[in-house]
């Protein structure tokens, strides 16, 4: 059987499924000018599992923050958007009020030098900026 006939003795939910995933393959981009192996990481990611939470939290800004970084501290980055001290948390998210889900990205780094802390919340590699807020749809939601 080839593989066109295959493709057509499969129901059609399961083309759908087969396109749908097709086309998100092709359309992802990267919106960072570094490659992959080059943007930094967070030393913790393997041990806490808030950076792998599925949702986003709100954009606080189409910018990404520069900022000075030591390896002997541990800090916590705001995923919510509603810290006051971005893009660091400042606990917000737990207000009962609020009703947010998404949790901080506790995280470190391994030398002390100047880090780009994602502003819009919407970064793929938590809690570093991967160029994510260059995206259309991020630049017009925000002024």
């Amino acid at each position: 059987m080839t593989s066109r006939h295959l493709f057509y003795s499969v129901p059609k939910l399961n083309r759908l499924i087969f396109n749908t995933r097709t086309t998100l393959l092709i359309n992802k981009r990267s919106y960072s000018s570094k490659g992959e192996s080059e943007l930094p990481k967070n030393l913790l990611e393997d041990f806490y599992t808030a950076s792998r939470q599925t949702e986003n939290g709100v954009i606080y800004d189409k910018k990404p923050f520069k900022m000075r970084l030591s390896p002997e501290k541990t800090y916590m980055w705001c995923l919510c958007g509603h810290s006051k001290n971005q893009p660091l948390c400042d606990g917000s998210h737990k207000n009962p009020y609020l009703k947010i889900k998404q949790r901080p990205i506790k995280f470190q780094v391994d030398e002390e030098k100047d880090y780009w802390l994602c502003n819009c919340k919407q970064t793929s590699h938590r809690p570093f900026c991967d160029g994510t807020h260059k995206r259309d749809d991020i630049q017009a939601l925000k002024k």
